[in-house]
């Protein structure tokens, strides 16, 4: 039998065909190539300046929002201040005033009694040298009724207590005694005369309760 032997030299018409299905690469690929690698790193770069953009950005909100509460809070720190020192200011005027009043509270019932005072003094001069007991009784009740329109004028108004029922509320009992059936519970007598200033009580009348 003959053996045939391949030409090591000749390449099979298989094997060319199998390199000749190979893809080969169009010219200008391998730039291709190198400039997408060389715009890889580009690209990162890029997001690195934008993110330091925005950090940037970020800062100088945050700084303008800082200013501005500074601001608002140096505002409100001054206002804060003159509130203080006008409320101190007011507190220290209506103490003023407190002490003035204090002092001449009474002047307004004090003025008009001045009057009365007079006819007493001119009353006390009369009694030395009276011999009409009438007159001078006369003179004194004129003084005395003077007295009661001043004060009444002034808002003053005496209890009227006896006969009344017992009221711990205006009454102050010293004493109970021993009294009719219709007197039982009510006031008998009066020791001291109780006084209301502008429907006030200013003094509980003292008295004598019946049991």
């Amino acid at each position: 039998m003959k053996k045939f032997y391949k030409n090591p030299g000749k390449k099979d018409k298989n094997m060319i065909q199998d390199e000749n299905s190979l893809p080969l690469e169009e010219p200008g690929q391998d730039n291709d190539n190198d400039n997408r690698k060389k715009q890889e790193p580009l690209g990162a770069d890029s997001d690195i300046e934008n993110s330091a953009e925005e950090e940037a950005e970020d800062k100088a909100e945050f700084e303008k929002a800082e200013s501005k509460a500074e601001q608002e809070l140096s505002l409100m720190k001054e206002k804060y201040i003159r509130l203080v020192a006008e409320f101190d200011n007011f507190r220290k005027r209506t103490a003023r005033e407190r002490n003035e009043l204090l002092k001449t509270a009474g002047e307004e019932v004090i003025h008009p009694l001045l009057e009365v005072l007079d006819d007493a003094e001119r009353a006390e001069e009369q009694i030395e040298k009276a011999n009409d007991i009438a007159a001078l009784k006369s003179g004194v009740e004129l003084i005395f009724n003077k007295l009661r329109r001043v004060l009444q004028s002034k808002g003053l108004q005496k209890m009227e207590s006896v006969g009344k029922e017992f009221n711990p509320e205006s009454h102050d009992a010293i004493t109970e005694l021993e009294a009719p059936e219709k007197m039982k519970g009510k006031v008998m007598d009066e020791v001291q005369a109780g006084y209301l200033l502008n429907d006030k009580i200013i003094r509980h009348a003292k008295v004598v309760v019946g049991k």
